[in-house]
């Protein structure tokens, strides 16, 4: 069982719905609050959900995280998203991990993220799918194993239903295809990865035979430079099709290496030399 399922494990309608049936996904939509919430954010859902995510640890409202969001979403099934941890000079603590929910969705829990070890700063940009009006919160974990919660608000309806942007016999074509690019070249100490997959959510009705798609999606992805993990993600039905990221990372010369698996047990590798070719 991954980090993800036994994270939601406790929320049965929840749990149902990752079998992808489209069934399940009917109902989970006619649940109160589940909806289009309209304009007034509430924190009834995150109360619900909270437990079954973080247990009974407190959530400190204290700024190490920024979250950076759109008000309004252009297309609710690409929001794109940005994390930012900077912790003080003063502050001898560093950032381990970083969690992402989605109040309002079908499956809340987006990704969880494991940092590499000594991370003080560290951005991390992606883009997900967003249900219903809903709070966006980034949870980051400290070294001393405390938790810190950022959120915003963010209006857009019907991405984890939306139909795939690409056609499945292309997508199947090219699964599993990585891109590379590293950004130092234009001050920035970023890169960024993209693995070609459908990331079905379950939720997608295929147009021809009238039938929901399974879900079928990137599960698990682990970043290397040489020897060193930068990071490592369990994800959900919540990521985007064609699942990219975009990373802070100090260039040394070493490579960088990615190793993805998805719900189907098909495994990608690829390393990219240190200057960024693909």
């Amino acid at each position: 069982m991954t980090f993800l399922e036994k994270r939601a494990g406790s929320c049965p309608s929840r749990r149902r719905f990752l079998g992808g049936t489209g069934l399940v996904a009917l109902m989970l939509l006619a649940i109160p609050g589940w909806a289009e919430a309209g304009d007034t954010p509430s924190e009834a859902s995150w109360e619900s959900i909270r437990p079954d995510l973080f247990g009974e640890k407190t959530i400190d409202a204290e700024p190490v995280l920024r979250l950076s969001a759109p008000v309004r979403a252009e297309d609710a099934a690409l929001v794109p998203i940005e994390v930012h941890v900077d912790l003080p000079a003063d502050d001898s603590r560093t950032i381990r991990a970083i969690t992402l929910v989605v109040d309002e969705n079908p499956s809340p829990l987006v990704a969880a993220f494991k940092l590499g070890e000594g991370r003080r700063q560290f951005s991390l940009s992606t883009r997900i799918r967003v249900n219903s009006y809903s709070y966006i919160r980034a949870v980051g974990e400290t070294s001393d194993g405390r938790l810190h919660m950022t959120k915003a608000f963010v209006k857009a309806a019907g991405g984890c239903s939306a139909p795939a942007g690409k056609d499945p016999v292309e997508a199947k074509a090219n699964l599993g295809k990585m891109r590379f690019r590293d950004f130092s070249g234009t001050g920035s100490k970023e890169a960024q990865i993209q693995i070609r997959h459908p990331n079905y959510s379950g939720m997608q009705m295929d147009q021809v035979t009238r039938l929901y798609t399974p879900a079928w999606f990137v599960q698990t992805l682990a970043v290397t430079q040489g020897q060193r993990p930068i990071f490592s993600m369990e994800g959900g039905i919540s990521l985007s099709e064609d699942p990219t990221f975009r990373f802070s990372y100090d260039k040394d010369g070493q490579p960088i290496s990615v190793d993805a698996k998805d719900t189907e047990g098909n495994e990608f590798k690829r390393a990219f030399p240190a200057d960024g070719g693909s």
